[in-house]
């Protein structure tokens, strides 16, 4: 017989239609559907983490958060600095008025305060002279008076003055036998004094009979109401004032000198008829127009950080779950942290304060409201928000970024660092405080121990603070000697070095990062993976970029992030 061919074993196929070929096609679909999830969450990643030019080359997505951030902070920036100057006049207005109070209803005031107090008494005739005198300056008020001023109600809606005194309830005191005999309740007397009297007739009072040896102190208090001219001259619509004034005389300390105290409240009150010709009325129209439209773009720009956010989560959200699935290990929070985009939060803050500042500002240039400190204060530090966040798109170059890296790796060493050193602060503050308190005008109070301890470490007003000390003392001199110079020595030497030490390290680590590389995180080497084998990306990928555009059409558009 003549030899047969040798026939191969032919691989073995499984049948269409059988249970085998179909457990083999669901497999290849679902590890094809996995290769197919992984490229587009990959894909979604990197358009997430790009900057606005890059995201704009790659698929020529127009950056309007970027031109929005750019147009509002010319907006922004403008609107302070007219409601600063504003503010300006307002403050200004109330400076000067109180130093011409001061000026007509203080006897002798030299124009200058002595201290925390504006002027001093040291004998009952003066002390007497000084009462009537403030009490004659009111009732000529309108006589005298340079400004636009004019008697106020009291809150027994009464014009006039209001006179109360404060002294022990009895007693007898003989110094000459060092003998003393008081009863430590306080009784407080008060009258009402109208301008229908003349001077002479409240001289005559029995109420100002005073007996100094037991008298705590004198208060004298008044309303004054004024008209600020001078913001007629900025076009804009004046204000009227109520001035709450109080004299005290002070004569708690018993020590021979009564401190006179003057403090003026002013409240900006709507002015109930205003009559004005000319074009206030209109530039303050347009004024409102312009503040509208700083809340339009402020609330544009919140919407879509706000949108960002949250799609960046929801993008968070699938890579945890697809890094969980995959890999069996949960992400570190470093990375789950780069999904938080801190400056989205920032400009989120800035727009919140902006657009209630505006609100407050619009009111108040309607004159429904007078509370300039609080818009001041939303509309100031917004602006600041705003300007910080222009760094933002300045760390997309290296030679910029420098700054934020170093601040965000030095910050924690930094914060433990302060904690340490701010308890040596605290105790250097309490004994400076206790110990030179009352030789020292700079150790008077803990707020003010604190604010000179600060001076002396930045290198401010060391000779004025050594010299100034008092040599009353011996022993508290030799301290106070050894109190500056041990908290000079150890704070500018070594805390401060050391500080200056913690970011300039932090500094050299982040220059040798971006010569050899930043490490690497999961994030980061998952964005570097290749999609899939080599040969399973050239026969299929045309086919994988189909369908990642096919479902990114879909039902996963609300997942791309949009900057």
């Amino acid at each position: 017989m003549a030899p047969q061919p040798y026939r191969f074993a032919q691989a073995w196929k499984p049948e269409r239609g059988s249970s085998v070929f179909r457990l083999t096609v669901r497999n290849a679909m679902a590890h094809l559907d996995s290769e197919v999830k992984e490229e587009c969450l990959r894909e979604d990643l990197k358009f997430y983490f790009m900057n606005p030019c890059e995201k704009y080359r790659a698929r020529h997505q127009i950056p309007w958060k970027l031109g929005l951030q750019i147009l509002k902070i010319v907006m922004v920036t403008t609107q302070l600095v007219r409601f600063g100057l504003s503010n300006q006049m307002v403050v200004a207005f109330k400076e000067e008025n109180t130093v011409a109070f001061k000026h007509l209803f203080l006897k002798g005031y030299s124009g200058t305060d002595e201290d925390d107090y504006s002027c001093s008494v040291y004998t009952q005739e003066d002390a007497y002279e000084s009462v009537f005198f403030a009490i004659n300056q009111y009732r000529h008020l309108k006589n005298i008076s340079l400004g636009t001023l004019g008697y106020g109600e009291n809150e027994d809606n009464t014009i006039g003055l209001k006179v109360c005194k404060q002294h022990y309830k009895k007693g007898t005191m003989f110094p000459s036998n060092e003998t003393l005999n008081i009863d430590s309740d306080i009784e407080i007397d008060c009258v009402h004094l109208d301008l229908s009297k003349s001077p002479q007739d409240w001289k005559n009072l029995s109420f100002f009979r005073l007996e100094f040896y037991r008298l705590l102190q004198v208060e004298i208090s008044f309303h004054l109401k004024g008209i600020d001219l001078q913001t007629i001259h900025s076009r804009e619509l004046p204000d009227c004032y109520v001035f709450q004034n109080t004299i005290t005389f002070n004569n708690k300390a018993h020590s021979g000198k009564i401190k006179i105290y003057f403090d003026s409240d002013a409240k900006i009150e709507e002015c109930k008829d205003l009559n004005i010709s000319g074009s206030i009325q209109k530039n303050t129209q347009y004024v409102l127009v312009f503040d509208a439209f700083v809340i339009v773009i402020c609330l544009a720009s919140l919407i879509l950080c706000t949108r960002s956010i949250v799609l960046a989560l929801r993008l968070r959200k699938r890579f945890l779950n697809f890094f969980l699935e995959k890999y069996k290990r949960h992400v570190c929070n470093a990375d789950q942290w780069e999904f938080i985009n801190g400056w989205y939060v920032l400009v989120i803050i800035s727009d919140l304060m902006t657009i209630i500042g505006s609100i407050l500002k619009m009111e108040i240039k309607a004159k429904n409201l007078t509370n300039y400190d609080l818009c001041s204060i939303l509309l100031g530090t917004s602006t600041l928000f705003v300007w910080v966040g222009v760094i933002r798109y300045l760390g997309y170059f290296q030679a910029y970024n420098v700054l934020i890296l170093t601040m965000q790796a030095s910050l924690p060493k930094v914060l433990r660092f302060c904690a340490c050193a701010g308890m040596i602060y605290l105790g250097y503050t309490f004994c400076g405080w206790i110990v030179l308190g009352p030789y020292h005008d700079k150790f008077e109070d803990l707020n003010t121990v604190a604010e000179c301890l600060f001076s002396l470490v930045n290198g401010d007003d060391m000779f004025a603070t050594f010299a100034h000390i008092q040599q009353k003392s011996v022993l508290v001199w030799l301290f106070s000697r050894l109190y500056l110079y041990s908290f000079i020595s150890l704070f500018i030497y070594m805390i401060l070095s050391l500080f200056i030490a913690l970011i300039t390290d932090s500094y050299d680590t982040i220059k040798k990062y971006q010569q050899n590389g930043f490490p690497e995180t999961d994030l980061q080497e998952f964005l570097k993976e290749c999609s899939s084998k080599e040969k399973y990306q050239k026969e299929s990928s045309a086919f994988l970029s189909c369908v990642c555009c096919l479902r990114r059409r879909g039902s996963d558009d609300h997942l791309i992030l949009v900057n």
